[in-house]
């Protein structure tokens, strides 16, 4: 694991870490831009954006068979970074890291490969009702195709899983458990280390959606004991397009690939096929070479800044919104924000609605303000319909954000609310 950075909230220096991001400094609609859309994807630091120009100013090569030296620089860097990727999560060994273009790709691979290998009729597999669609649809296909039963953990009404019922619902029949760690819609943080144990008991493997929790969660796979984990780099400083799927090396090896191709082979001849091995089974085709080598970038950014400092600031920076909301008056309803989400353990995402104002309408009047939130059902209709709404705006927060700035988003919903 990395080595947490010894700053504490008093000693982040919010002027110095904006600075590196060059797209905070602009205006929209004329106004200074206040960008609450972490959740959806965070903005990337200068450190992100140079090595992806270096990669291709310097180094553009194809990686792995080439001999000459930018092909050989492209590797080394390429390399580098899955093992980055390996001490940040804690893996056991780097060739537990796939390189996929993202959460969605990951937990698609997980789904075909591994549920060709290990699901048959009438087996069953459990996802909870605050899924991201991403890891509810793969489920729901592999079910169809094999026959197996989809099975859902239920919500309290303040989002978080009822553990009595997930306890019940396992079984000898219970093959895959695949749970989001963070929700993306409510900022909840799931008990997957119970999660993990119970389905482990019964026999089953378990899936983690890490992409919200990567950014703000320490992640120790070896200590969660999660059989498979997957994110994102853009949701943690990174690139867009590139993801990673670690699972542990037994089930990987027994895993048939995901694709086929370039790199994922090892004799290819008219009358049959060797696959190569891990981690380059999964990995068919060119990747992308500079989003890869970008992770890297983002994830020292993290690790300079200290992932307990950011986590602790980005409390900080919750606590302060929800107050602010809480304390606004001078409307007529009794209400004037329903909270979504209010769970004991979250990460900093606030969603919210304001009876009377439409999710979207509320949306564009703040992006007329410069401030950017998400708005809508965030991948997550199921959830919306355990609730009873059809959306939520929700304003999610990262590192460079400041409470100044969730002081003009308050006073900016105050007004909504009393127009």
């Amino acid at each position: 694991m990395y080595s947490p950075s010894i700053m504490n909230i008093d000693e982040l220096n919010i002027a110095n870490i904006r600075s590196q991001f060059p797209v905070l400094d602009q205006q929209v609609n004329g106004k200074p831009l206040i960008y609450f859309d972490n959740a959806a994807t965070t903005q990337k630091p200068l450190a992100v954006i140079e090595a992806i120009s270096d990669y291709y100013r310097y180094d553009n090569a194809n990686i792995h068979r080439g001999i000459h030296t930018l092909a050989e620089r492209a590797t080394e860097a390429f390399e580098a970074s899955r093992l980055s990727v390996q001490k940040f999560i804690n893996s056991y060994e780097k060739e537990e890291i796939i390189f996929t273009k993202g959460t969605t790709e990951g937990i698609n691979l997980v789904a075909y490969s591994f549920g060709k290998t290990f699901i048959k009729a009438n087996d069953e597999i459990i996802i909870s009702g605050m899924e991201h669609h991403s890891n509810i649809v793969p489920w729901q296909i592999l079910c169809q195709d094999r026959g197996a039963i989809l099975k859902v953990i239920p919500i309290t009404d303040v989002g978080e899983l009822d553990m009595d019922a997930y306890a019940a619902l396992l079984s000898t029949k219970t093959k895959m458990v695949a749970c989001v760690y963070v929700s993306n819609a409510l900022g909840t943080i799931n008990p997957v280390k119970k999660i993990i144990e119970l389905a482990h008991n019964v026999g089953a493997k378990v899936l983690l959606d890490g992409a919200q929790a990567v950014s703000h969660l320490d992640i120790d796979v070896q200590d969660l004991d999660c059989d498979f984990f997957v994110c994102s780099a853009h949701k943690l400083y990174g690139p867009t397009g590139v993801g990673v799927l670690y699972g542990k090396r037994a089930l990987l090896d027994a895993m048939p690939p995901y694709q086929s191709g370039g790199e994922m082979i090892k004799e290819v001849s008219f009358e049959g096929t060797t696959f190569n091995e891990l981690p380059y089974k999964f990995e068919a085709g060119t990747p992308n070479i500079a989003g890869v080598i970008g992770l890297n970038a983002a994830i020292q950014f993290v690790n300079r800044t200290g992932k307990t400092a950011i986590r602790d600031y980005e409390q900080a920076l919750l606590v302060h919104c929800v107050t602010g909301l809480k304390n606004i008056k001078g409307n007529t309803l009794a209400d004037p924000i329903l909270f979504y989400g209010i769970a004991k353990s979250k990460v900093a995402v606030c969603s919210f609605a304001i009876p009377g104002l439409h999710h979207f309408d509320a949306g564009m009047m703040l992006d007329a303000k410069g401030i950017a939130v998400r708005t809508g059902h965030h991948c997550t209709q199921p959830l919306m319909n355990r609730f009873g709404i059809d959306g939520t705006v929700r304003a999610s927060f990262a590192v460079y954000n400041t409470k100044k700035e969730i002081d003009v988003f308050v006073e900016a919903v105050k007004l909504l609310i009393r127009k």
